[in-house]
């Protein structure tokens, strides 16, 4: 599986937001910054990290954007299944129907073996632990 910038990109800005939790709200300039991402393309990731409840924001002069939650109880499988499209091996690891060979296919049970170890994986890692330098992004 490849991650797309969006998966990427929106992790090291939800980092950001995450090195900040509890503060004041942390200005799209400021994350823009600290990632090196454009403002446009911050937008539209906080965008859907927003409607995935994840993210909000507060207008004003001290404005900006904040954690909706406590970092220990956002995994990063909340992140990425809310800023990826396909988040699977193959798409046929992840939608029945989509494959001719569905039914007689050697590898299908590999892919989903695959699909469930990567979901396990990034279901256990917080975004606390990785705000905490256990894991580096």
């Amino acid at each position: 599986m490849r991650l797309s910038t969006r998966g990427r990109y929106g992790l090291h800005a939800m980092y950001v937001l995450g090195c900040h939790y509890g503060e004041d709200p942390v200005s799209l300039a400021e994350i823009s910054k600290k990632t090196g991402l454009s403002d446009n393309y911050l937008e539209q990731l906080i965008r859907q990290l927003k409607l995935a409840g994840l993210v909000d924001s507060m207008r004003g002069t001290h404005g900006g954007y904040y954690l909706t939650k406590d970092p220990k109880d956002i995994t990063i499988g909340d992140i990425l299944k809310n800023l990826e499209e396909f988040f699977g091996a193959t798409e046929c690891s992840v939608a029945d129907g989509i494959c001719s060979r569905e039914g007689s296919c050697p590898a299908r049970g590999v892919w989903a073996n695959l699909v469930a170890s990567m979901e396990e994986t990034v279901e256990s890692i917080t975004l606390d632990e990785v705000v905490a330098g256990k894991y580096v992004l």
